[in-house]
């Protein structure tokens, strides 16, 4: 959210106290990821993201308000008369990035049997003093990226990880009983 002061209180939230249920209060409604999307993909203009969402035009409003209050995007002017506004991506909005590929390939493996969007990578030329500084001449490819440790620097697999609760009163379970008083 945008600051300390508007984060949500994972703790009044019914269930698990989880990052992923409040980033959900965010994020989690349809329109809202298919707003994020869109800007995303360059697509800053109201009337833009409303074609390519096929949201109702006061829903999408209502979405982008809560948006931009969270700190996702931010409205930049475009024009003065009349006053008209764009979307853009905060950094908070541009960490969701990854998010959004998750779900068009879960998308592309699960539910669709051609991708209707594929994302490429644009490698950066390699300028470093080794190569004489021109580049190496790599060109854009489609988009096979991996889930990355930092710590380690190994490719997570599904079955690399565990859980550890950090919330107290609950373990992997579930809540966990409240001792009873002699």
């Amino acid at each position: 959210m945008n600051g300390s002061d508007s984060r949500i209180d994972i703790g009044a939230l019914p269930g698990r106290p989880c990052s992923a249920a409040a980033a959900l209060q965010v994020v989690g409604e349809k329109w809202a990821l298919l707003a994020v999307r869109e800007i995303f993909f360059g697509n800053h203009r109201f009337e833009a993201i409303a074609r390519n969402t096929g949201a109702p035009r006061d829903r999408l409003a209502a979405r982008l308000r809560s948006l931009e209050h969270a700190g996702v995007v931010e409205r930049r002017p475009y024009n003065e008369r009349p006053l008209r506004h764009e979307y853009h991506l905060t950094e908070a909005g541009r960490d969701l990035a990854p998010v959004i590929r998750a779900l068009l390939d879960w998308g592309d493996r699960w539910v669709h049997e051609e991708p209707p969007i594929v994302m490429v990578h644009e490698p950066v030329a390699d300028t470093d003093a080794e190569s004489g500084g021109e580049g190496d001449g790599a060109h854009g490819h489609d988009l096979d990226a991996a889930w990355i440790c930092r710590s380690c620097g190994e490719e997570v697999a599904m079955g690399t990880l565990t859980v550890d609760v950090r919330s107290p009163g609950w373990d992997r379970a579930g809540p966990t009983p409240t001792p009873t008083a002699p």
